[in-house]
């Protein structure tokens, strides 16, 4: 077997990454085996489950890859699958050598932004707000996560397109990928539309669960879409996740702004941040260039203003999004309006908003600082 082709299939294999995990194949110690027969070269690759759903991208991404090597005139690619042993090093090697289970993202050197997008009454918007800006952040570059939190009323999954269930590895989940963005809900565990029905310990266990059981990896954003309300979700996410910050989205309608402010004043009683307001469905274009304002106007302001004086600090108003049948369509159909529809008002607003959360850089609670005391 000649050398030098040898390691320029290695190389090539090394950029071929696990459509789930998003590392290379030969990080993961998934390429079993590489032979050369003259100018026809066969990759036997390991899928971590049996039965993998993106066998067929795998495949198709090792075969695209070894055929740009110079002197390879043909590829097969064979697939097999992980021993128990192997899976169990990949998952220690995933959590980055730790064998217990953790929450990734509450160890001192976690980057990861976390936002809590609240609400204090259902049909704000809040649930389509989380995900285009979810998606928004992914389109400008950023690693970007979503977790479903609203167990009652999930929605995430629809809105983002989400079409196929989790990937199971022993007692570790590999989260679903559409639009660049890694999602998990609990509605991809209910069989058909049930209900979950669910007291606070359970709530708190299955989020719990999505924390320390789903493979993030490294993510610069964590956007959870909570539940309306301040109920127990509100309470478990502060406990589990503190260094989340609030994001409160709210209508100009006065009833609406008032439930808001009690959503975001929790942040008095879990000691968490108010990173800001959203004004959602702020007002309709007519097509002479008004604006007709159908919920009134003024509610996110107001909520900025009364949450900074709770709270002590600047709550600032990130912006304000106007009615578009776009944003309602691309919900239904799985592709957020930011992709959809980038030039319309909604996308250019709601795009703002995710470049001003998405490069805010991480405050120094609770990270090490990497110092150690002079000696003596």
């Amino acid at each position: 077997m000649p050398a030098p082709l040898l390691d320029a299939v290695h190389a090539a294999l090394a950029t071929v990454n696990d459509p789930e995990i998003r590392r290379p194949i030969t990080e993961l110690d998934m390429v079993e085996s590489v032979d050369i027969d003259g100018t026809t070269v066969r990759v036997n690759v390991l899928l971590t489950v049996a039965g993998c759903p993106m066998r067929d991208r795998l495949t198709q991404d090792t075969r695209a890859a070894v055929l740009g090597v110079e002197g390879v005139d043909e590829v097969q690619v064979s697939l097999g699958v992980m021993s128990d042993d192997q899976r169990g090093a990949l998952r220690e090697k995933l959590r980055g050598g730790q064998v217990s289970k953790e929450i990734p993202f509450t160890r001192p050197g976690s980057l990861t932004r976390i936002y809590a997008v609240a609400s204090g009454k259902g049909g704000v918007g809040k649930s389509s707000v989380t995900v285009n800006l979810a998606a928004a952040m992914a389109a400008q570059g950023l690693t970007v996560g979503v977790l479903d939190a609203d167990v009652y009323g999930f929605s995430v999954p629809r809105m983002l397109g989400v079409d196929r269930p989790p990937t199971r590895m022993d007692d570790m989940i590999l989260p679903p990928i559409s639009h660049d963005v890694k999602v998990i809900s609990i509605g991809m565990f209910v069989p058909g539309n049930q209900p979950v029905v669910w007291r606070g310990p359970m709530l708190h266990r299955a989020l719990e669960q999505f924390l320390t059981d789903v493979f993030w990896g490294d993510l610069d954003v964590l956007l959870l879409d909570l539940p309306p309300g301040t109920g127990d979700i509100a309470i478990s996410v502060a406990q589990l996740l503190p260094t989340a910050e609030i994001l409160v989205v709210t209508t100009p309608q006065t009833a609406a702004a008032e439930v808001a402010e009690r959503a975001g004043s929790i942040a008095l009683q879990t000691k968490q941040q108010v990173v800001g307001v959203v004004e959602n469905m702020s007002w309709l274009e007519q097509p002479d260039g008004t604006r007709l304002e159908i919920f009134g106007s003024g509610g996110g302001q107001t909520v900025a203003e009364s949450l900074g004086q709770s709270i002590g600090a600047k709550v600032p108003l990130l912006g304000q999004i106007p009615l578009d049948t776009s944003l309602r369509e691309g919900g239904d159909v799985g592709v957020p309006v930011v992709l959809s529809h980038p030039d319309s008002a909604a996308a250019q607003a709601l795009g703002e908003v995710a470049r001003k959360l998405g490069h805010r850089a991480r405050g120094l609670a609770g990270r090490s600082l990497g110092l150690t005391p002079a000696g003596r």
